[in-house]
């Protein structure tokens, strides 16, 4: 990790209140360490290809850049961006995905276990990403996410580009499963289901993912210090610039730090 950071003059340390290294607390982590290398097997991740390219065109990014990835799983994104020449830094609370991301990762790749709401780097990254729900949208009910996001405006230097990705409450509510629970008040839905690890042994989880609707979104990046630039409906291996609709699963929040 030093090695890397040092080439690109960026200084990853912990927090001055705490340990950059979090303590295991996150109900996502039991699910991480069931799946392993099976999440890789779900349909949203296979878009990774078009994915990349639509950040790597909206973000403005080219070899040389250095990109901060919150919430990175095994770190599909972070691979794909370094295989592209970009310096990419991912963090997940998972140790299970982060030790899976840095077995593939080369020189470009760099994989942290870390916080979504306590980030290790600061003022450094000319792009933030967090996409397919990353560390954003499992944080729950108690404001993290909006923690998160000030977290993510923070580690950005002064002009530097976001791209975040959030499950709509428009298209939750539209289309609600009769497995799923809704918590309108808190805009959180509840899902109990089945996960699969490598070896083919079923789980049942308990899933909770925050919903959004664009103008809480642009709310949100407002109170974290960020200036909205688009807020573009998405659909998992599909993204691309257009107007949400109600039935995209997925916002997409472009935004950039003010400098």
């Amino acid at each position: 990790m030093e090695d890397l950071a040092g080439r690109v003059g960026v200084q990853l340390t912990a927090r001055p209140d705490g340990p950059s290294s979090p303590a295991r607390h996150h109900w996502f982590e039991d699910v991480a360490d069931h799946l392993g290398e099976a999440y890789l097997r779900y349909s949203f991740t296979k878009g990774t290809t078009q994915e990349v390219a639509f950040l790597v065109s909206t973000l403005g990014l080219s070899p040389g850049s250095l990109v901060a990835d919150v919430g990175c799983g095994p770190g599909r994104h972070t691979l794909g961006l370094a295989e592209r020449g970009i310096t990419t830094i991912g963090v997940d609370i998972s140790e299970r995905f982060v030790r899976l991301g840095a077995s593939a990762a080369g020189p470009r790749a760099l994989f942290v276990r870390g916080d979504a709401c306590r980030l290790p780097l600061r003022s450094a990254a000319d792009a933030v990403i967090s996409v397919c729900q990353g560390g954003f949208g499992l944080l729950g009910l108690d404001g993290a996410d909006g923690t998160a996001l000030a977290e993510m405006t923070s580690a950005l230097r002064p002009g530097g580009g976001l791209v975040c990705t959030a499950f709509s409450a428009y298209f939750q509510v539209r289309y609600l499963e009769e497995s799923d629970t809704f918590d309108v008040d808190a805009g959180v839905n509840h899902e109990r289901t089945s996960v699969r690890s490598p070896h083919g042994v079923d789980m049942t989880a308990d899933l909770w993912t925050t919903c959004f609707t664009p103008r809480e979104l642009r709310l949100m990046a407002a109170a974290a210090g960020l200036e909205v630039d688009h807020i573009w409906g998405g659909t998992p291996g599909a993204y691309s610039p257009r107007a949400p609709t109600l039935d995209d699963p997925e916002l997409i929040l472009v935004a950039h730090r003010p400098g």
